[in-house]
């Protein structure tokens, strides 16, 4: 898997670019830039934008693999959720089922209150 200031060397370079050029347009020393592309210096998002746009390239694709892995995250933290809602639902209808439940005997007890009827059924 290559990693993000592998796949800017990789454009670079696919674009004929230079490392100077690069710098040049960025505003910034030849050595800073070598330093982004041997991941010595810490990419800021701002930069890692204008080195997408420079080398005419999306962010998605310099991301690559570490954009899949995070989706694949992201897919598993909803699943994750989905299963929690489902396991939440059925206990909640579980409970409004047991309610229901003790409603009607409940009501079945205040209606056979009398004597003889509750004796019979063993209320």
């Amino acid at each position: 898997m290559k990693t993000i200031t592998e796949k800017i060397r990789l454009y670079r370079l696919e674009r004929g670019l230079s490392q100077e050029n690069m710098a040049d347009s960025l505003g910034i020393s030849t050595t800073s830039y070598g330093d982004i592309e041997r991941g010595k210096t810490e990419l800021s998002l701002s930069r890692f934008y204008q080195i997408a746009e420079l080398l005419k390239v999306g962010v998605a694709a310099l991301m690559g693999e570490e954009a899949s892995i995070q989706r694949e995250l992201q897919q598993l933290e909803i699943e994750k959720l989905r299963i929690e809602n489902e396991k939440l639902r059925l206990e909640n209808q579980y409970l409004r089922e047991k309610l229901a439940g003790r409603m009607i005997i409940d009501l079945f007890r205040e209606n056979t209150s009398s004597g003889p009827e509750r004796k019979r059924i063993g209320f």
